[in-house]
């Protein structure tokens, strides 16, 4: 049994922001069907499901960013599921866009969310770290992390949030360092490197799927390279 929270804060002024990374991971995790609908409680959406053999519970807290402690303590504490069976998902300055480390443990790195979690908790749960980047000046982390995510920042956004969810089940097996290698091998591409072998579209976001088939490459149905075609491969 595991209590996967991701850390972000509630409503539509902040649902694309950095700061809500966390957020939009459990988001996609959640896509997967075993996963019960949102509901209200441990004030945050909570949901449960199963990923491989494991029993999981999904938890977004509402309480905002820097009270996301009271939540999560609020959940473990019904279901008494220890620290170390907790799993963390934020956002994190100091690691490249795209990149992704975990660690149990540790200070919180000026994170309110984390700060709020280790005052209710204690610091001995899993952190699962998507890095932002950081603006490269304090003055600007602020405006930096409550900002939207730019146009540009797709291309690895949204390869990152699938394969973390792809490999969800990875972090339920406490298979850590085989979960950052799957992540690291999905990269930017259209298809990360975990999932080929896989049907077509298996897994993948609405989004891409319509986009590999949107630029699918059409066959031509007149011309040269037609008529060679039929003779290779018969008029149908």
């Amino acid at each position: 049994m595991l209590l996967i929270a991701g850390l972000g804060n509630p409503g539509p002024t902040y649902a694309g922001n950095r700061h809500n990374i966390g957020f939009m991971a459990v988001d996609e995790i959640h896509r997967d069907p075993s996963f019960s609908p949102w509901s209200q409680k441990f004030k945050g959406l909570f949901s449960e499901g199963r990923l491989g053999n494991d029993k999981v519970f999904l938890l977004k807290p509402q309480t905002f960013m820097n009270l996301s402690g009271e939540s999560v303590a609020a959940a473990a504490s019904f279901f008494k599921i220890a620290p170390e069976d907790i799993v963390v998902l934020h956002d994190e300055l100091d690691i490249p866009p795209g990149k992704v480390r975990i660690k149990t443990g540790g200070g919180n790195g000026g994170h309110n969310g984390l700060r709020s979690i280790d005052a209710h908790l204690g610091p001995n749960y899993k952190r699962v770290r998507l890095g932002i980047g950081h603006p490269g000046n304090k003055e600007l982390v602020s405006p930096y992390v409550l900002g939207n995510f730019a146009k540009a920042d797709q291309s690895w956004l949204e390869p990152l949030l699938e394969a973390v969810a792809r490999n969800s089940d990875l972090l339920v097996a406490r298979d850590d360092a085989r979960f950052m290698n799957r992540i690291a091998m999905a990269g930017g591409s259209d298809e990360p490197a975990s999932a080929k072998g896989r049907e077509p579209g298996k897994g993948q976001s609405h989004i891409r799927q319509a986009r590999v088939a949107q630029n699918s490459p059409k066959p031509p149905v007149s011309g040269p390279m037609a008529d060679m075609l039929k003779r290779l491969f018969g008029k149908d």
